[in-house]
């Protein structure tokens, strides 16, 4: 470990043959780009843009990924992955400063620390940049199906929408709340999307307890073959990665906290993430185990849609997903307009303006509105995102990451740990794509582009 400090500190060292010129343009630079522009965040902030990150689309397909892993296997992997996550999580609060005077404000920062400049940045990058655009893209499809369903609850006899003019509608929102220039700047956003979630997962278990289990409910697998049968397994096991899926934003979430050698930020930090990972408890547990034993395996990969009546509870749930999907889009999308930025004015040279943000964020909210409109498969493209890209970066890189920096003993605790997260990772990276991509291939047989 000491032997990585020097060279960390080495290679990350000011340059001394700097101008005065070049720092306070640099200086200028990280106090524009999203996340170094604010560092006056409360531990409070963390909690709930945790929950924002954490608790989205996925809590609401869990009682469908239970209906393709059973009552014993599915009560297992909920449980594990939440214990999981919850250390990789502690582990990344950990190592943002585990270098004296030096903080690791981003994902790929750490990368480098952990396995070189160039080498940091190409397992990284890649799979953190996978992440944030593919679940930005899923948002795009929920805040349109959501918003579609509450219009067609709250009016029955209207005229049928596309759910490609929802989509855009969604879309629009985000047109202009993506020019909120950093996180600080989205917390009241964040925060109401931190309410509605703990909201509307209580009415997703709430409402369908009230009304009972259903007469011919049934708790085997519904698949026609084994091979389905298997094949949705491996499905669901993404939808449950898909979940747990808030490690792509924490280094960044934490980099706006404020930090000295006497009170470094992983205090507040992790006081936030318990907090924070208290509530997922509260919403992911009864959601899934409820949903399932009521509906068994006829519920839907979304429950909100497998709810009727009460007309009126059902229309506020889907609004109060349309209101936390809005947040979590911010919250994902924060740290790619960084990439954007960072590349655009450091490599390229751009002078930072207002100008230069408009257009970058404007594009990227357009194209994933694009996708979203294209390629609405929500269940099938959750499986497949949450273990092609979900389980590398929340459930084992950061494993990898702590035994390349700290070298704990061969056969300790702490090395049992590590190993354990990492072959349940590489499992769910590898099982879980090929139920979703078979998912997708199935509906896009039945499937019109822009529906």
């Amino acid at each position: 470990m000491r032997g990585f400090e020097l060279q960390t500190y080495h290679t990350m060292a000011p340059n001394n043959n700097m101008s005065q010129e070049e720092e306070a343009r640099q200086k200028a630079i990280d106090d524009w780009l999203p996340i170094t522009s604010s560092r006056n965040a409360k531990w409070w902030y963390s909690a709930f843009h945790n929950v924002t990150a954490m608790v989205g689309a996925g809590v609401l397909s869990l009682p469908y990924a239970m209906s393709h892993l059973g009552w014993g296997p599915g009560i297992a992997v909920l449980i594990i992955s939440w214990v999981v996550t919850l250390y990789t999580l502690w582990q990344m609060v950990e190592m943002h400063e585990m270098v004296p005077g030096k903080r690791f404000d981003r994902y790929h920062e750490l990368g480098q620390g952990a396995f070189g400049d160039k080498l940091g940045l190409w397992i990284v990058v890649p799979q953190q940049v996978i992440v944030e655009v593919s679940t930005n893209i899923i948002y795009m499809v929920t805040g349109g199906k959501s918003f579609k369903k509450a219009h067609e609850v709250i009016c029955p006899s209207c005229k049928e929408i596309k759910t490609s003019y929802w989509i855009m509608i969604f879309a629009a929102i985000h047109f202009v709340l993506s020019h909120l220039p950093n996180f600080n700047s989205i917390s009241v956003v964040s925060l109401a999307a931190a309410v509605m979630s703990l909201s509307y997962s209580t009415i997703a278990w709430v409402v369908p307890l009230e009304k009972g289990v259903k007469p011919d409910v049934d708790y085997s697998y519904n698949a026609k073959s084994t091979t389905d049968a298997m094949f949705n397994f491996f499905t669901a096991l993404g939808d449950v990665a898909f979940a747990y899926a808030g490690h792509n934003v924490v280094l960044e979430i934490q980099a706006t906290i404020p930090s000295t050698p006497e009170k470094p930020s992983k205090g507040p930090m992790w006081k936030g993430v318990v907090v924070a990972y208290i509530v997922v408890a509260i919403c992911y547990f009864p959601v899934a185990l409820v949903g399932y034993y009521i509906f068994g395996n006829t519920v839907e990969d979304n429950i909100l849609l497998t709810l009727e009546k009460p007309i009126w509870i059902v229309a506020a749930a889907n609004l109060f997903v349309v209101v936390h999907v809005i947040g979590s889009y911010q919250i994902f999308a924060m740290p790619v307009f960084d990439m954007i930025e960072t590349f655009l004015v450091k490599q390229l040279k751009f002078t930072p303006s207002f100008m230069l943000r408009l257009v970058t964020r404007s594009l990227y909210v357009a194209f994933t509105m694009i996708v979203a409109i294209s390629v609405p498969f929500f269940g099938s493209l959750m499986g497949f995102f949450g273990g092609f890209a979900l389980a590398p970066t929340s459930y084992y890189l950061p494993c990898i990451m702590w035994l390349c920096i700290y070298k704990p003993r061969r056969f300790s605790l702490s090395w049992f740990a590590n190993w354990f997260c990492i072959v349940l990772g590489v499992l769910l990276m590898i099982l879980a794509p090929i139920g979703g991509l078979r998912s997708i291939i199935m509906s896009a047989k039945n499937y019109e582009f822009f529906s």
